[in-house]
């Protein structure tokens, strides 16, 4: 009897633990990775990966997460069809070799029940780095739109492109490559 009531706890205690484990994907039409670099000290030039996916885990009440999000760098988008196709090409994001660029986080900072940073690795061009990203602002709501519940925000960071192999143009394009991560999830 001890035996079967000891396995009652345990497994009221596991449900009561992932209870609180909610699971998010990714929104592909509010998920978008910015980014900007200075060209020749000059102007700054600016652009977008259209194509981003992934999945969130967010346990709020035990102040964890992961995260895995992918960008598909051959969805860069500035606005200029010249310039996508040089940033596509083997001088510096190698679309052909490498369709993918992949975010790992799963050391979540919170303040109260809100992410205040993600720390985890990005693999781009073949090379694994860290990297934290910081939260300009967090929130979840219940969205009519989707039926559930959302969370997102904005998050930044600034990356050295050499740390991948992203070599080209240096030092006259700099290495500092600042991004912007707008981000909304769907709670399944």
């Amino acid at each position: 009897m001890k035996e079967l009531l000891l396995a009652s706890a345990l497994l009221a205690a596991t449900y009561t633990a992932n209870a609180q484990e909610a699971h998010y994907d990714v929104e592909p039409t509010h998920a978008f990775v910015h980014f900007d670099v200075l060209h020749s000290g000059t102007s700054t030039n600016r652009g977008r990966f259209d194509t981003v996916e992934g999945s969130i885990m967010l346990n709020r009440q035990a102040q964890k997460g992961t995260a895995e999000i992918t960008v598909r760098p051959g969805s860069v988008n500035t606005g200029v069809e010249p310039y996508n196709d040089h940033l596509k090409n083997a001088d510096f994001l190698h679309v052909d070799a490498f369709p993918t660029a992949v975010f790992k986080g799963d050391d979540f900072s919170f303040e109260g029940d809100k992410v205040k940073s993600v720390k985890g690795s990005l693999t781009l061009l073949g090379q694994t780095r860290p990297v934290t990203l910081t939260a300009e602002r967090f929130n979840c709501y219940e969205s009519r739109h989707a039926k559930a519940e959302v969370c997102g925000g904005d998050f930044t960071t600034t990356l050295m492109r050499s740390d991948f192999g992203m070599n080209y143009g240096l030092p006259g394009i700099p290495d500092e490559v600042r991004i912007f991560i707008q981000i909304e999830a769907v709670k399944r």
